[in-house]
């Protein structure tokens, strides 16, 4: 790697519990998307389109499944000469059992012998659980351009959900003075997305006098960003206008996937110019039957569908029978629904089956359901 390119570092060892059992024995990142994707495939495509060559993912929580699946760089391209995706747990301790990342930024700091061998002069760092498209290659014009020492990405969000956010408060030329962490009365409505930009050699500093500080909660959002601002350092916002989802909740998961049946679809998997990549799965088309009906449905691979499908994300191998209907739900891997069974306004985990006039869900429901278990069928 020249000195001057980039690396990143993907944060991938949450453990997602809003999406309750779609993570029981599935690290978040690794759930699925919008028809045959996993989460993790969106910074990782957005790392190969931006020509950045070496990835690391720090990986935690039910990390077998992730593992295996990130460490197939070739899937994004990044397995040629001189790059690569690695996957990085946390450190042993005492030899026997593996460790824990404490927070955000010690994660970071547990990989910096992982980092200085590729002698970076700047450091990414992405979360494993967002769906966006992004030119981490722009971001790096920006924090240049600015002689920055940090820039963070961040879009507005609405007022009411500023709460929920980091925020960051930020001058004429963009540079943040202030940065709030979730605040109860926030001041801007700018978040932060959870992707920065680092120098890598402050960055390093930085890790290892917070690592020393038995008080610190070891996050960059509670204590690495707060401490560079106290130290006058230089901090940007890099504005972004694209499409932008934290898939954090089942209400969100399936608000995302959604979004893909919009016709104002923003994300645009389509797109040929950023291709987001993922397992190529060998399958037959999918197929509708003389007796099913689709409508404004998006489709992968393998799907049978012998019934009525409407306003829905179908995976692969996912099988509707003669007489079922489906609405406004999301299908996942290998879900059967049985003749005469109703599914609306619901997440059907992978290969559950949906018994025989069945009914699942409401039209009229406020909530999005999730079935992570079989429904018995009806007689």
């Amino acid at each position: 790697m020249e000195n001057n390119n980039m690396l990143a570092m993907i944060l991938a060892g949450g453990r997602g519990t809003r999406l309750y059992d779609l993570t029981n024995k599935t690290a978040k990142p690794a759930v699925y998307f919008g028809g045959k994707y996993r989460i993790i495939d969106f910074p990782l495509s957005n790392c190969a389109n931006s020509n950045i060559n070496v990835v690391g993912v720090l990986t935690q929580y039910e990390p077998v499944q992730l593992n295996a699946y990130a460490g197939a760089g070739q899937r994004w391209g990044l397995d040629t000469r001189g790059s690569g995706v690695y996957v990085l747990p946390p450190s042993e301790k005492d030899g026997t059992k593996f460790g824990v990342y404490q927070g955000t930024a010690d994660a970071i700091n547990q990989n910096i012998d992982f980092i200085d061998e590729f002698n970076p002069s700047y450091v990414l760092i992405l979360s494993g659980d967002h769906i966006y498209k992004m030119d981490y290659d722009q971001m790096l014009d920006f924090h240049k351009k600015n002689d920055a020492d940090l820039t963070v990405a961040v879009r507005p969000v609405p007022w009411e959900e500023a709460p929920r956010f980091g925020i960051m408060n930020v001058d004429m030329n963009n540079r943040i003075d202030e940065f709030q962490e979730k605040p109860a009365e926030p001041k801007s409505n700018l978040a932060s997305m959870g992707i920065y930009i680092f120098d890598w050699p402050l960055l390093r500093k930085a890790l290892i006098e917070d690592a020393a500080n038995p008080d610190s909660e070891h996050d960059f959002g509670k204590n690495i960003i707060p401490a560079l601002l106290e130290a006058d350092k230089r901090l940007f916002a890099f504005s972004f206008d694209g499409y932008w989802k934290d898939v954090g909740t089942i209400d969100s998961l399936w608000e995302a996937n959604m979004d893909l049946i919009d016709h104002n679809d923003e994300l645009n998997l389509s797109d040929p110019n950023w291709k987001i990549y993922t397992s190529d799965i060998p399958l037959l088309p999918h197929y509708v039957a003389p007796t099913g009906k689709v409508e404004h449905c998006y489709i992968n691979q393998g799907a049978v569908i012998h019934g009525n499908a409407k306003d829905s994300v179908l995976f692969n191998n996912v099988d509707i029978a003669e007489g079922a209907y489906v609405e406004q739900s999301v299908l996942m891997p290998g879900v059967k629904i049985g003749k005469g069974a109703k599914v609306y306004r619901a997440i059907v985990a992978e290969k559950v089956v949906i018994g025989v006039n069945s009914v699942v869900g409401s039209p009229d429901s406020k909530d999005i359901i999730l079935v992570a278990k079989d429904v018995e069928e009806v007689k």
